[in-house]
This record gives C-alpha cells, structure tokens and sequence, in this order.
C-alpha cells in the first residue's frame, strides 16, 4: 500500500513538474515572441521613417535643381531673348524666337520634375532618365543610360531608396569628381536588378577620405535598409564605380 502511494505521490510529482517546465516554456515561447513582433514593429516604424526621410531630401534636390535651372539657365535664356528684341532687326526677331523656343522647352523639362511623386508614379529607369537628361541638356557633364534585359517596376519604396543612392552618387560625380562622363547601366535579371554608375573623374584614396566625408555612409546607410548589396571602388585619377544589387 505504502509502495502504491508513494508511486502516486512520485506520479503527481512529475506531472505538477512536467506542467512547471511547460508553463515556463510557454512563457519563455511567449516572451520571445512578443519580443520579435515588437521588433518587427519597430524595424517597420524605422523603415518608413528612413523612406519618409529619404522622400524629403529627393524633394529638397529636386527644388534645388528647379532653383538653379529657374535662375541659371532660364533666367539667362528669357535675358537674352529680351536683349535681342531690344535689338530687333528681322535677324533678332527670328534669334529670339529660335530663344524662347528653347526656353519653353527647358520649361517643359522643368515641370516633370516638379511633381512631387516622381519616383512612386513612374519607373525607376524613367525617373533616372530625367536626371541623365538634365544633365545632358544644362551640359553638366556627358551623360549615358543604358537599360538592359526588361524593366520590372518594383515596390515604389524601394525604387525611392535607390532613386536617392544614385542621387547621392550622382551630387559626388558632379561637386567633386570634375568627371566629364557619367554612365549608368540598369541590368534587370531574372531574379535581381544589377546598377553599376561609373564616373571618368580624378578619383580618390579610399585609404584616406573619410566614408562620411563623401556622402558614402549615407549611400551604405540606405543600400542596408533595403537589403541592397553596394559596392564603390575608386582610385586616385581613375573611375569611380558605384555597384548595387537588389534581389527581388
């Protein structure tokens, strides 16, 4: 009898232990979870802060742009039609006309980078376009595009994060490499999209300047909230050669 209640009293023991161990499993289970939701939640709130940011700064450089093209490059074509009809001969006339023309086109280029969804309304290769043909049009520096394998829009997020990489790489080429040529190559694969920029500038000792000092850190930044691989190598008096790569 005695043998039997203490196998019962043993039984009951186990079992009270065996649920112990469950309960404390269950929590332990429940805890981490809620810790990963909590971070997926949080990963998520920062992401689209980071998207919203980077939607700021791609209105702010496109402002600035619509202020220089508004006062540089406008401004003098407009000054200049007005001086040849201060000078009116039939030659003058038809100068001015041939001016204003060209002024209404640059007008026309200008208002398509005015709206303020230009990467979320059109294709990530048209949006680029209108930077490579600014570029070409104001004679900033020689400027290429080369699209290969078929254009895939991805999600609009997305495309503004690399919209504003190559932006970023774009401002570097322009304020400091004193490049003549800039050639961008969109390469949509099967399963990713390969970007590979390359600028003909002085280059630079990527043993000495300092990533943030460039912009670099910024364009690192982005490429890991996206989940990008970036690439940049650059030499002193050689290419300056940006690589990205997005896994769809």
């Amino acid at each position: 009898m005695e043998r039997q209640e203490t196998a019962i009293l043993v039984s009951i023991g186990v079992l009270v232990l065996l649920c112990i161990i469950v309960i404390f499993l269950f929590v332990i289970f429940q805890k981490r979870k809620n810790n990963l939701l909590q971070g997926q939640r949080d990963a998520k709130k920062q992401f689209e802060k980071e998207i919203a940011q980077t939607q700021v700064e791609i209105k702010e450089q496109t402002l600035r742009n619509i202020s220089w093209e508004l006062h540089d490059n406008i401004g003098q074509l407009l000054t200049l039609a007005k001086l040849q009809l201060q000078n009116a001969t039939d030659e003058n006339i038809a100068e001015a006309k041939n001016t204003i023309t060209k002024g209404l086109k640059e007008v026309r280029a200008l208002s398509k980078l005015i709206n303020p969804d230009i990467v979320k309304n059109i294709k990530l290769c048209e949006a680029i376009q209108l930077e490579i043909d600014r570029f070409n049009r104001l004679n900033f520096i020689q400027s290429t595009l080369k699209i290969e394998g078929k254009s895939i829009k991805l999600d609009s997020k997305i495309e503004i994060v690399i919209f504003r990489i190559l932006q970023e790489f774009f401002s570097n080429t322009i304020k400091h490499s004193k490049a003549t040529h800039l050639d961008v190559n969109l390469n949509y694969k099967k399963d990713r999209l390969e970007i590979v920029a390359k600028d003909n500038g002085i280059g630079y000792d990527t043993s000495i300047v300092s990533n943030k000092g460039i912009g670099l850190q910024n364009i690192q930044n982005r490429a890991k909230l996206i989940e990008a691989t970036i690439n940049m190598t650059s030499q002193l008096n050689k290419d300056t050669v940006l690589k990205i790569i997005y896994y769809f």
